[in-house]
């Protein structure tokens, strides 16, 4: 793979992961604001508890976590490695 190649899949993946945390923030955020609201929302709409709501809440920030960590830090990380071999 050419030097220029790797670098920009390389951009691309770290900026990638920095978005995604940047986005992970902000819903880790808005949830802790609107919990209320959302217990009460998924209660009435689709008959769950608080507990099973908090379950399905972390469950997603599990996941998105690996889906950063494994799917755009890794890469990147990877593809580092590999420019600063080259040179």
């Amino acid at each position: 793979m050419e030097y220029e190649k790797i670098i920009f899949f390389r951009n691309f993946f770290f900026r990638a992961f920095l978005i995604g945390v940047a986005f992970a923030l902000f819903y880790f955020i808005a949830t802790y604001v609107f919990w209320d609201t959302a217990v009460s929302w998924a209660t009435h709409f689709f008959k769950t508890d608080e507990k099973e709501l908090g379950r399905l809440v972390l469950m997603f920030f599990v996941e998105l976590r690996i889906v950063l960590v494994f799917l755009f830090l890794v890469p990147a990380l990877a593809l580092h490695w590999m420019a600063r071999k080259k040179r």
